[in-house]
């Protein structure tokens, strides 16, 4: 497991749009750069059922937890946005896979019992069976 956090990106004195983009840049770096991103809160329990089912499936995502980050709650904004889709899924966890976002513990554990979760990571390079 490797937990990233204080990235070394520096935001201060960002203007808001010009921030903004700068952490949709960092985002995007992120989930291309690894085969399996869980952006997280400590202490969320979906986020915990999201991170042990990964590991269960002998994955070893990039953990990203937000509430470590100085641009968490940025972060977290958008990731809110994102998950949107349904109107029903929280913001984190937030699971990208391949450089594209997956969606949150409804998307991930829909995927895993209907078969599609473990072919999904075996192609993106995060599962090796």
């Amino acid at each position: 497991m490797q937990v990233v956090n204080q990235s070394g990106v520096r935001m201060e004195g960002s203007e808001g749009a010009g921030k903004t983009e700068a952490t949709h840049e960092r985002i995007r770096k992120l989930a291309a750069g690894n085969a399996v991103v869980v952006f997280t809160i400590s202490g969320c329990c979906m986020c915990h059922v999201v991170k042990q089912l990964l590991f269960g499936l002998g994955v070893g995502p990039t953990i990203f937890e937000l509430n470590h980050d100085e641009a968490g709650q940025e972060i977290h904004a958008i990731l809110h946005g994102l998950s949107r889709g349904d109107g029903r899924q929280q913001a984190v966890p937030a699971v990208f896979v391949a450089g594209k976002y997956l969606g949150g513990i409804e998307t991930v554990m829909a995927c895993h019992i209907n078969g599609t979760l473990v072919p999904l990571l075996k192609d993106s390079g995060g599962l090796w069976l």
